[in-house]
């Protein structure tokens, strides 16, 4: 009975934290290609290459593919492979792209900014040119489809080196650390995406869907499209200045955000005996006789102070106070 309450409110201040977010928060800096970054781009480049000749040679590091896939995971712990035939999914392209993309229109609508969605198209873009391109162009087998032992299994019309779940989790996942808010959001949500990412690409391993070699391939392939990131920020920028244009352009109401200044409305004579409008002070032109009502009579003078006496006939001949207008 207590849960309930408790529940409800921790409910509540979840919402209450999300209304507080700023529209079009103006601390959130795009990031830049600093030398950091692009110290390991060029890092992350290498190690991408270096697995590429490792596979193509048929180095050490294919021999180690095939004591992997001999060892066969998937019999030596049964017990969780229900649980990872599930878990894989965090991976797979289609249910990923829904949920992120949802939560990333969400932030759209909220900061009122086509940032979030553009940068998560421009890295779905990337990863399938990229990814997509090395598949197919070296059309590596898998450990179910492999046909001779210790061969690379290059070129024999497969389409798994690099593994795509793999890429896939760290560019999906790692765009939310991209495009947080605050530093602190974006270290936890780093750490999130690369236990995602990192358990993953181990999943397929143990399936026996991909060899080793595609999964250290495929984390290489996803972290260079989150480091080339920020060279795309102009081109979006560019993109979204040209959306937000269109769409004043088709909807020419929403062009002036500031409001019209109210008309100032002139002052005009009214007519002996019309009544005051409510609010507004009484006109000095209405005679101040005794049926006169209250908030229509002429304000009388502080206590202590005299009135002339030329103002005291005046206001009994129902003539304006000259003094007063």
């Amino acid at each position: 009975m207590r849960t309930e309450p408790n529940l409800t409110r921790r409910v509540e201040r979840v919402f209450a934290r999300l209304d507080r977010e700023p529209e079009r928060p103006a601390h959130v800096g795009m990031p830049r290609m600093s030398r950091h970054r692009v110290v390991l781009f060029g890092l992350t480049l290498s190690f991408y290459l270096a697995i590429v000749v490792a596979v193509l040679v048929t180095s050490w590091l294919v021999a180690f593919d095939w004591q992997v896939m001999f060892f066969r995971p998937y019999q030596q712990w049964p017990e969780i492979h229900a649980f990872l035939d599930y878990w894989v999914v965090l991976g797979q392209r289609g249910p990923t792209a829904v949920m992120v993309t949802a939560w990333l229109g969400w932030r759209s609508w909220r900061q009122h900014t086509l940032r979030p969605l553009l940068m998560f198209g421009t890295a779905l873009l990337l990863l399938n040119a990229t990814v997509g391109a090395a598949k197919y162009g070296m059309g590596r087998a898998g450990p179910h489809y492999a046909t001779m032992i210790g061969s690379n299994e290059m070129w024999q019309g497969g389409d798994i080196f690099p593994s795509g779940h793999t890429a896939n989790a760290v560019v999906t996942w790692g765009i939310l650390a991209y495009l947080a808010s605050t530093p602190r959001a974006r270290r936890w949500l780093s750490a999130v995406s690369a236990v995602i990412s990192l358990s993953v690409g181990l999943t397929t391993v143990y399936l026996g869907t991909h060899w080793l070699s595609d999964v250290l391939l495929g984390w290489a392939a996803g972290l260079l499209i989150l480091l080339a990131l920020p060279w795309c920020e102009p081109l979006v920028a560019k993109a979204e200045a040209r959306i937000l244009a269109v769409r004043d352009r088709l909807r020419p109401g929403r062009r002036s955000a500031e409001p019209l200044p109210a008309p100032v409305p002139a002052r005009t004579r009214e007519p002996v005996g019309t009544p005051n409008r409510p609010g507004s002070r009484p006109s000095a032109l209405l005679p101040q006789g005794p049926h006169t009502p209250r908030g229509e009579r002429t304000p009388t003078t502080p206590a202590g102070s005299r009135r002339p006496a030329g103002a005291r006939g005046s206001a009994r001949a129902g003539t304006a106070d000259p003094q007063r207008a």
